[in-house]
């Protein structure tokens, strides 16, 4: 029994999770049980391990990352629970209980109950944005969610909420809360359906009745008035009481929304005809009109547009759920006892979990046991299925072959890498774009606004109007009430984001937040790297001339250069030990002790080995910098470059050794992706720290509008910079290692890749499949998202802008007629749905050259049926 002692170090050079991978490998190669997991946000390391804490430090050193140890606030780990005694006990997680800082505030999410306009969504979020601790606060109108970032109780924000008039539920399960969202909206739509219904059933009735002939509230009459008049009380208090209850809440909070609207409109018609019916004797003639059918009629035709805005909505999360169906409730544990099926909550890291042929993978590990294919497309979007044996990584959501695995838990529920991609979808689909910030201004002072307006137009009609000025100023108020539609405004900005959101996923384009989507859709000039983006990033070894071995035989210098770019995470570094391991097999590179290792960042790799000799491998910039004369390699070497070859140099001790020749292949649709993305107006520009010929050559293949070579991280920042002040709004393409200072410049950053954490941390859109149909796929959904929202924005504010003047009677003079309130009602219905149904547009438009993404439920003989 191993006893793992817990340390905690702050690491400044930790950028992306590609450094923890680096800082893993040093620290496991002397302890291979250690854990080590880190936050390259907060610069945080985690280390779990049997080794010291001066001893990890230095290994941390040697693999080029200073770090600061700080005090651990966990008790030793037991990396053998059970041997422990806690073998029913979760792990002691790798992060510490305390209180997260600023940077790394974590976020929460709330179901809202009780809202139905933007006026309430302004008043929930003001109510959370004031919680002492809450740094970000968002509420989601069309999914009735809040996101919350900060150091904060959930039971504070659940009272923040209450003490405004709604209620909320912490979200503590996102596919069990999306499920109970589902239910509570199929439930809702039957129930204002039954109400519309019933409500619609008296007042058409009464409305058909009044056109062919309306009865004086007279003699008996009166008594046949006064039971319609209960009747329509009925359907206040039935069918209605949610708009009386919602505008009782508001009130009791010193608020207005759509509720108090729709309450003050349909209560005053109905107050005002029974008034009518009982003192009918004692009134004139022209004050003796009745409203029990616009009541009737305006609570039924706003419940039938409520349901059908519903229906509607429903179809906007699609994306969402398909992502959720795809996590497993179940996970099959290889035990002593034998295998034991468990629910997937009890999975803990470093678990052995068996899967039989075609059934999902429950959690993110690494197989230890069998061989099959892997049908990874829901994920990645590569059709083909993947083989996965002992020691490779398999991802939840994949489906089994016809293999039998058995592999270790190394990411569980949200960790998982299908669990980063749900939340940041589910967190993207939540945000808002700036754009949205119109509406939120207008909702704010909304519902007031137009209750001033109802009463200045009262005031005019009483004081101005003609006679009977009762019955006008009665009319016009009433319907300016109940036209005016904050619904719509609400619906405007968060449906069209989810819904393209959810089509960027089903397109294999991970969309990080509102701001990116809105940003994306005004790019100007797309910054591509070379490797990995216009090629496969899969480079291997041509050619090699060798120069002076400073006496080495040729298999050690090549197991000198296999060991030390063996540290190295850059595909050109993988192709070279790659290259170097195969033909030096028979000597043993191990043997090698690497005492001093440098990553120069756009350069290459230096190193010091124990016995003396340093090796500096990488382009002419790093040569020149070393001092090493290039002249013979200029002199002797084949014109490589021009066929598009990447030239790596190595020196030993300054002395020029060998050069390699390194090719990348093209991807077959880059040429077609570029010319996709010049259609759609985006200049394209290469910015490499290859040489000027290849990345010529490279850029003339696929067409690119202009090429820049051998540059440093820093230049391409540099450039980026040169071009947003002079007006363009770029985006840059890169794997986010090496290009992580452009993509931090970039207005928006495009991560290539198989949606690896690297990826998912660093870039403001993400892309599953390395193809740059996903850039142009990204651009195109964001330009139409965007064009949609502006679409429901002017259109819900030139609804209520060219009707409220209207309904306050603005034609009277031309036309000797005022605007009914039915007519209102039905119009205020409509324009919800106008909104609802050209957001829902947007799921039907189809982009060129991108695969959307199989859903969850496709049928999973496609990987069953490969035969490994």
């Amino acid at each position: 029994m191993n006893h793992l002692e817990e340390h905690q170090f702050q690491v400044s050079g930790m950028s992306c999770q590609g450094c923890v991978g680096r800082m893993r490998r040093a620290i496991q190669e002397r302890d291979n049980t250690a854990r080590v997991e880190g936050d390259p946000g907060s610069g945080r390391l985690s280390v779990a391990s049997a080794l010291g804490a001066s001893e990890v430090k230095a290994l941390l050193a040697q693999a080029g990352y200073p770090a600061e140890h700080t005090d651990a606030t966990n008790p030793p780990v037991c990396d053998d629970p059970a041997a422990c005694g806690k073998a029913t006990t979760s792990p002691v997680p790798d992060e510490p209980p305390s209180q997260p800082d600023a940077s790394t505030a974590s976020a929460q999410r709330l179901a809202i109950q009780g809202m139905t306009c933007a006026g309430c969504v302004a008043s929930v979020q003001k109510a959370l944005a004031h919680t002492p601790g809450v740094e970000q606060a968002d509420v989601n109108f069309a999914s009735h969610t809040a996101r919350v970032r900060g150091s904060v109780d959930p039971q504070a924000l659940v009272q923040a909420v209450e003490s405004v008039g709604y209620g909320a539920t912490p979200i503590v399960d996102l596919r069990e809360a999306e499920k109970q969202r589902a239910q509570r909206n199929q439930q809702d739509y039957r129930r204002m359906l039954k109400g519309s219904i019933a409500s619609l059933g008296l007042a058409v009735p009464l409305m058909i009745m009044m056109l062919i002939h309306h009865p004086a509230p007279t003699g008996v009459a009166r008594l046949g008035w006064g039971l319609v008049g209960l009747a329509t009380l009925a359907v206040l208090i039935g069918p209605g009481r949610q708009f009386f209850r919602g505008a009782w809440k508001a009130l009791r909070h010193h608020q207005a929304n759509m509720d108090t609207l729709i309450a003050l409109g349909t209560g005053t018609a109905w107050l005002y005809s029974m008034v009518v019916v009982l003192a009918a004797p004692w009134l004139p003639e022209a004050a003796r009109g009745l409203y029990f059918e616009a009541s009737a009629m305006v609570i039924g035709l706003v419940l039938l547009g409520k349901a059908l805005e519903l229906r509607a909505q429903g179809h906007t999360s699609e994306a969402l759920h398909r992502l959720l169906d795809l996590q497993s409730q179940t996970a099959r544990l290889v035990t002593q006892h034998g295998d034991q099926e468990v629910a997937i909550d009890d999975v803990t890291e470093g678990d052995l979990i068996r899967v039989r042929p075609g059934e999902r993978l429950p959690v993110d590990g690494q197989v230890t046991e069998g061989s099959s294919y892997i049908d990874e497309s829901m994920l990645s979007g590569e059709p083909a299925p993947v083989a996965r044996g002992p020691g490779d990584e398999v991802s939840a959501g994949t489906v089994n072959g016809r293999g039998s695995l058995v592999f270790r838990a190394t990411r569980i529920g949200a960790d998982t890498r299908l669990g980063r991609i749900t939340e940041q979808v589910a967190t993207a689909q939540g945000s808002k774009p700036p754009i949205g910030n119109l509406a939120d201004r207008v909702s704010a002072v909304f519902v007031p606004s137009v209750m001033i307006i109802a009463v200045l137009t009262a005031l005019a009609w009483y004081h101005l109007g003609p006679e009977p000025a009762v019955i006008h100023m009665l009319v016009t108020a009433t319907t300016v009430l109940i036209i005016a539609c904050p619904c719509a405004l609400g619906l405007a900005t968060p449906l069209s984001t989810m819904i393209g959101v959810g089509k960027a996923a089903d397109h294999g384009v991970l969309i990080r937040s509102g701001e990116a989507l809105q940003t994306a859709s005004t790019l100007t000039t797309l910054m591509v790297d070379k490797t990995g983006t216009l090629t496969e990033g899969r480079p291997r070894v041509t050619d090699v001339h060798w120069f002076d071995s400073r006496g080495l035989e040729r298999s050690s210098l090549l197991a000198l250069i296999a060991e030390v770019e063996s540290r190295s995470e850059h595909p050109v570094g993988e192709a070279l030990a790659r290259f170097a391991e195969q033909q030096a097999a028979s000597a043993h590179h191990g043997d090698v002790t690497i005492d001093d290792f440098e990553s120069i960042t756009g350069q290459g790799v230096k190193a010091r080995t124990a016995q003396g000799p340093t090796l500096a491998i990488g382009n002419g910039a790093l040569m020149e910098a070393q001092g090493v004369d290039l002249h013979a390699a200029v002199d002797t070497l084949p014109d490589w470059q021009q066929q598009a070859r990447t030239l790596v140099y190595a020196a030993l001790d300054d002395q020029l050794t060998a050069a390699f020749a390194i090719e990348d292949p093209l991807r077959e649709d880059s040429r077609d992706a570029i010319a996709r993305l010049q259609a759609d107006g985006i200049k394209v520009v290469m910015l490499t720290g290859d040489n000027a010929a290849t990345a010529t050559a490279i850029g003339e293949a696929v067409g690119i509008d202009e090429v820049h070579a051998e540059l440093s991280p820093s230049d391409k920042h540099a450039d980026i910079e040169r071009r947003q002040a002079q007006g363009e709004i770029v985006g840059m393409v890169g794997d986010g290692i090496n290009d992580a200072p452009a993509l931090a410049r970039a207005n928006v950053g495009f991560a290539m890749g198989q949606g690896t954490d690297v990826a998912i941390e660093s870039a403001g859109i993400t892309l599953m499949r390395p193809s740059l149909h996903g850039i142009a796929a990204a651009i195109e959904i964001s330009q139409a998202t965007l064009s949609n929202i502006r679409q429901n924005l002017w259109g819900a504010l030139g609804y209520n802008a060219l009707c409220i003047p209207i309904a306050a009677g603005l034609l009277y003079p031309l036309t000797g007629t005022l605007l009914s309130p039915m007519i209102a009602g039905a119009a205020m219905s409509a324009s919800s749905i106008t909104v609802v149904a050209n957001a829902n547009r947007l799921r039907l438009r189809r982009l060129q050259g991108a695969v959307t993404q199989p859903s969850a439920d496709a049928d999973s003989s496609t990987a069953s049926g490969v035969s490994p």
